[in-house]
């Protein structure tokens, strides 16, 4: 009959009861030995990955460079392969504030193959330097920013729509304020965009892509932006070209005080 500590066969008790602690401190010591191991590895392979995943980037980037600098057309007649691997700099991409599936992501899109971009954007404030590419479904924004179906496209008069993932290059939006200063460089040249609003509105809500009375950009990015799963709203920062808000400002000025409008 069992009596809970002792049977007929002798004294019962928990496993392990009886090692001796100088056993159990080794057990614990190879634990942690393994466990630090292990940490070591992952820091490793995320150094590596956040490393790998800007290249395209930075490829992208300067295609647009030599696209600049080139005037555009004379590469595409000499033939150039603009999809052609490049020689790249030092990254420069601040990946700190990036989540690691979308770095994966990222480094998974860096086989595949894009055309030059069509602009790219950069915001001094966050440290920000991206291309803009045409288009916005998963590789595209995992790869870069991408241009709003139905937006003005860069370098042209409208509003134009550009979209990016909150925990990749669109992270740093929950940082502009009011007064930023936006810069969108094209072939064209390079417009300035002061950030005159940020609101939170419900996927549906696209009226905030429509035109506006003077030349726009408008940032979209889900919100909010440590969400886990399918976030629920958006969150839009809309800029306006420098000198014409300037401009719209004053007559808006003058028509609170015509006083203003006379010489």
């Amino acid at each position: 009959m069992w009596n809970g500590r002792k049977s007929v066969c002798g004294q019962v008790g928990s496993p392990g009861a009886g090692q001796s602690p100088e056993r159990k401190r080794t057990i614990w010591l190879w634990t942690e030995r393994l466990s630090f191991a292990a940490g070591l590895v992952l820091l490793v392979v995320y150094s590596v990955c956040r490393f790998e995943s800007i290249l395209k980037s930075r490829a992208a980037l300067r295609k647009f460079a030599a696209l600049n600098a080139a005037g555009g057309a004379s590469i595409r007649s000499a033939g150039e392969d603009l999809n052609a691997p490049l020689e790249l700099d030092p990254p420069k991409v601040d990946f700190s504030q990036w989540d690691k599936q979308r770095v994966e992501a990222y480094k998974e899109s860096l086989a595949k193959r894009f055309g030059p971009p069509l602009g790219v954007l950069r915001i001094s404030k966050i440290h920000l330097e991206v291309p803009i590419l045409d288009g916005t479904d998963d590789l595209t924004l995992n790869h870069a920013v991408g241009l709003i179906a139905g937006t003005t496209r860069p370098g042209e008069r409208g509003n134009i729509g550009i979209a990016g993932h909150r925990d990749g290059f669109f992270r740093g939006l929950k940082d502009v304020v009011v007064g930023d200063v936006i810069e969108l460089k094209t072939l064209k040249g390079t417009d300035t965009y002061v950030v005159d609003q940020v609101q939170i509105v419900a996927p549906a809500d696209v009226e905030v892509l429509q035109p506006r009375p003077v030349p726009s950009l408008t940032l979209v990015t889900c919100y909010p932006f440590y969400f886990i799963g399918s976030a629920p709203q958006r969150y839009i920062v809309t800029a306006s070209l420098a000198r014409e808000a300037i401009s719209e400002w004053e007559m808006q000025d003058m028509v609170r005080d015509p006083k203003q409008a006379v010489p």
